[in-house]
């Protein structure tokens, strides 16, 4: 079975995120964004590899103004790694899976 990416804005991210317990990496991204698309495929992969381990969603900056703008986005694509509901890693710009993957690792048991 395929992983679950689920695409929140600005309704849905506190019921996915904010009150939901355990991990979850939210990937702020946006459809004309080259390294956000490049990326893409590295957290489909990271998704299918954690499942059952850690949530994954994207926010579209480009649809949501308050979510990205409650979190300081500044430049995309951004990936915020929550923990029962409070952030706790951030990374920012295109980045390699084993980074990515090191992260996800210190919070998924």
């Amino acid at each position: 079975m395929g992983n679950q990416i689920v695409h929140l804005n600005d309704k849905t991210f506190s019921e996915n995120v904010e009150t939901n317990p355990g991990p979850i990496l939210v990937d702020f991204w946006a459809e004309w964004c080259m390294p956000c698309r490049a990326l893409a495929p590295v957290i489909d992969e990271l998704a299918t590899e954690f499942q059952g381990k850690v949530r994954f969603a994207k926010v579209n900056v480009d649809e949501c103004k308050d979510i990205p703008a409650k979190f300081g986005i500044r430049g995309i694509p951004t990936l915020i790694l929550f923990n029962d509901g409070k952030k706790v890693n951030e990374l920012v710009g295109n980045q390699p899976k084993d980074k990515i993957r090191s992260m996800l690792s210190k919070v998924s048991t």
